[in-house]
């Protein structure tokens, strides 16, 4: 997976990478040819006290430094833009995908993992393209040519190499084999510290009511201690790589000037050369360890890629047709077929046989008992979901046919919970219709019972919402949520429980002044109380999935003992209260 990665997100990047290869080949072969340089400053310089030449040498040292300095940092600042750019394609397909995943995908994956999967595990992925167009380049051709270089300076001490890098392989390689099942404990454990600490933020007033501080920071306490101990034992691993690499690094060192001394005595090596040996072959070893090191980040990557490829390769529950289809007709129609709907792997369906038609210019209400399916009915109208058997049509067209567009431009959702985005009010209401003018915005706010306490605001429209909506009210965030769908004006109006929140008086008003508003509009309410939907065109009942009764409120008190039932259940309430 990491190689079709790489492969697939560097293409428009090939370029810079072939710069980037050219200019660490120079770069390296400049450093290469430095000990060189320098054994003839030794041997020819400093033994024959010639000034001259120890000086124009050293001038054209000083020139090839200033060469592998120059095309170390141009091939640096390119394979850093290249990184960066490389991160930045993959984290918009990760994006991408998951916005055209359906809420089945997403429960799959659970949020944290994909928060996870889009920032750490990219960064990953990133940080070895990084890595790869600054070392993982340069080692091959340091190794290479120093062992080029090496023998031309002497062949006796070839052995060293032999001995001193396989010696420094196996060591390093013993260590990242441990290495790599902790990292890959780590990104799981990770995702576990993001999905608590969501939880946690998410649900901070539910955390404080019920005083349970202390056990939430102890749960977050033991999933970070994992987290922490799987970091630190790698770390441990991690930090015995630096002390094998200089163990080896200062034995061969000293092999080299032990039996390079005696060759130098025997008159078959001059100082200089010893030097230069000394020098390629510390620059092999770092190779080595450099070689090494990407071993070890590539397992992590790898990883990463993994996670980072199983959600890109996930296809949606919910695709578009290959060929849509456009209604000729936007009335709003909207008509369920025996539809049924069945979780992956749950043992009965949600939803069985549902037969309903809402029409335009009526109101059509569902009501039933908690776990009846009424949200789940309502989430397959703008393909949160797809039917698993019969249809879900509008005007006429199953909206597995629609292009997703242009069936989410005739449908207004407001949903159970409903979500307001970091900006202002004036932001989230043109969610709805990025181009509705102020005056739109206030209709809409008059009509869903929110201009008051907006118009209280400091700034009106331009008063700050936080992220979820948590600095206002419940009441307040469904009413702006309503606001919003109203400046959609679609064809369908789905209101999943969006008046709970709302005093009775004030659930009074708002549907008084959306009939109106709505009187050419197909509406589909689902409601808990029945003072809510008792003047709705049909009501359909909810059982266990299955549709037990459908008609206005005085039919359904003669006919169907569920809602009999529910009506009964909530006089009782309001009479005890």
């Amino acid at each position: 997976m990491l190689i079709r990665l790489l492969r697939e997100y560097l293409r428009p990047f090939v370029r810079p990478l072939w710069l980037v290869v050219a200019l660490q080949l120079v770069g390296t072969m400049a450093s290469l040819y430095l000990p060189g340089l320098n054994a003839d400053i030794i041997d020819r310089g400093i033994a024959r006290g010639d000034t001259g030449y120890i000086v124009s040498t050293g001038g054209w040292m000083l020139v090839v430094t200033l060469v592998q300095v120059v095309c170390s940092i141009i091939a640096v600042y390119f394979g850093s833009r290249t990184a960066m750019g490389f991160g930045r394609e993959v984290r918009a397909a990760v994006f991408h995908r998951v916005g055209q995943f359906s809420a089945r995908e997403v429960n799959h994956f659970g949020a944290p993992s994909l928060i996870t999967r889009s920032t750490n595990d990219v960064q990953q992925v990133q940080m070895l393209v990084l890595l790869s167009c600054t070392m993982l380049v340069t080692a091959p051709i340091m190794c290479i040519g120093g062992v080029i270089m090496a023998l031309r300076e002497d062949v006796g001490l070839s052995w060293l190499m032999g001995v001193s890098v396989p010696v420094l392989v196996v060591a390093i390689g013993l260590v990242i084999t441990r290495m790599v099942p902790k990292f890959r404990l780590m990104q799981t454990r990770i995702d576990a510290v993001n999905r608590i600490l969501r939880e946690q933020i998410t649900g901070i007033r539910v955390v404080r009511a019920f005083v349970r501080e202390p056990q939430e920071t102890a749960r977050f306490g033991v999933a970070n201690t994992e987290v922490t101990d799987v970091a630190t034992a790698a770390g441990r691993l991690q930090a015995l790589i630096f002390p094998i690499v200089m163990l080896v690094l200062n034995a061969s060192s000293v092999a080299v000037m032990w039996f390079g001394a005696a060759r130098i005595d025997a008159g078959q090596m001059q100082i200089g050369s010893l030097t230069a040996f000394l020098a390629y072959l510390l620059q092999i070893l770092m190779a080595v360890m450099m070689a090494t090191f990407m071993a070890m980040m590539i397992p992590r990557a790898a990883v990463c890629a993994d996670r980072i490829a199983e959600v890109l390769d996930t296809e949606s529950s919910v695709s578009p047709p290959d060929r849509p289809v456009t209604p000729r007709h936007r009335d709003g129609r909207l008509e369920l077929d025996h539809a049924t709907f069945r979780y992956p792997g749950a043992a009965a369906p949600v939803l069985r046989d549902v037969t309903i038609t809402a029409l335009p210019g009526q109101t059509t209400a569902i009501i039933g008992s908690t776990g009846a399916g009424k949200t789940t009915l309502l989430s397959m109208v703008p393909r949160l979901f797809d039917a698993t058997g019969g249809s879900v049509s509008v005007d006429g067209v199953d909206v597995r046919e629609f292009e997703p567009e242009e069936l989410w431009r005739r449908i207004g959702l407001v949903p159970q919970r409903p979500y307001l985005f970091s900006g202002t009010v004036a932001s989230n209401l043109r969610y709805g219709n990025p181009d509705a003018t102020d005056e739109q915005l206030w209709d809409a706010l008059r009509i869903a019972q929110g201009e008051d306490f907006v118009r209280a605001m400091p700034d009106g429209l331009d008063s700050s919402i936080s992220q979820g909506g948590t600095n206002v009210s419940g009441g307040q965030r469904q009413r702006i949520a309503i606001a919003r769908a109203l400046v959609r004006d679609p064809q369908i109006y789905l209101f999943d429980d969006s008046f709970s929140a709302l005093d009775l008086a004030t659930d009074a008003r708002l549907r008084a002044a959306l009939r109106p508003v709505t009187a050419t509009a197909t509406v589909v309410i689902v409601a808990q109380r029945v003072s809510t939907i008792v003047d709705a065109d049909q009501i359909v009942v909810l059982e266990d999935g299955a549709v037990v009764g459908i008609g206005r409120h005085e039919q359904l008190l003669e006919t169907c003992p569920t809602y009999v039932e529910i009506v009964e259940s909530q006089l009782r309430t309001e009479a005890a209260a």
